[in-house]
């Protein structure tokens, strides 16, 4: 990772948040001649001093077989992103940049039993569709619906072994290069750009 000092926070809660907020990750394994990715939702889990990801993927598949047989694995979390133009620095004549956000958790994984994994279905979908109103939830599915599709999936748990980030937000410029670059972002007709924005301007 790209990870200077000024880039980085003492502060785990932020990291933790920042994990919480951004569930759709990137999970990389190896199949011992490449390496194999898959995304996936995943909920983020903190007992004390311990970290786990849960979520599930499809069973036959190749990031499922590599998972199985090599269990070390990194997840990728990645939130707002916006190139930054050195064309609005007090001195443009020098290098263009992109800010961005992004945690690593590296950790081992272990596939999940259909009990398990029946949990685990139901807590993510609970997550996104409300038990009580929405049509969807999962207490409104056919119960053989559910055990039929659960024979294609596999749930996971993850012990999170180490986690890295970069949290680079322009933290090395001037007070007046951030404050162009927050101008400049606003007014994009970019999300992720004004997203930076916002972060940008918490800091400012």
């Amino acid at each position: 990772m790209y990870k200077l000092p000024y880039f980085t926070t003492d502060n785990q809660d932020e990291i933790l948040d920042f994990m919480h907020k951004n569930t759709f990750v990137t999970l990389v394994g190896f199949d011992g001649e490449f390496p194999v990715a898959t995304q996936v939702p995943i909920k983020t889990i903190v007992e004390g001093e311990t970290i786990k990801l849960i979520g599930h993927i499809m069973t036959k598949t190749n990031h499922c077989k590599a998972f199985e047989q090599r269990p070390n694995v990194l997840a990728i979390f990645t939130g707002a992103h916006a190139y930054i133009s050195a064309s609005i620095y007090e001195q443009p004549a020098s290098a263009s940049t992109w800010n961005y956000k992004t945690v690593q958790a590296k950790g081992i994984i272990r596939l999940l039993s259909s009990e398990e994994t029946y949990q685990v279905i139901k807590d993510l979908t609970n997550k996104y569709e409300d038990p009580e109103t929405s049509p969807a939830a999962f207490n409104r599915m056919d119960k053989a619906y559910i055990q039929k599709h659960l024979k294609a999936i596999t749930g996971f748990e993850i012990l999170v072994t180490q986690v890295d980030h970069v949290f680079k937000m322009s933290q090395n410029h001037s007070a007046k290069n951030k404050k162009s670059i927050v101008e400049h972002l606003e007014k994009t007709g970019d999300v992720l750009s004004q997203e930076v924005a916002e972060d940008m301007k918490r800091n400012l």
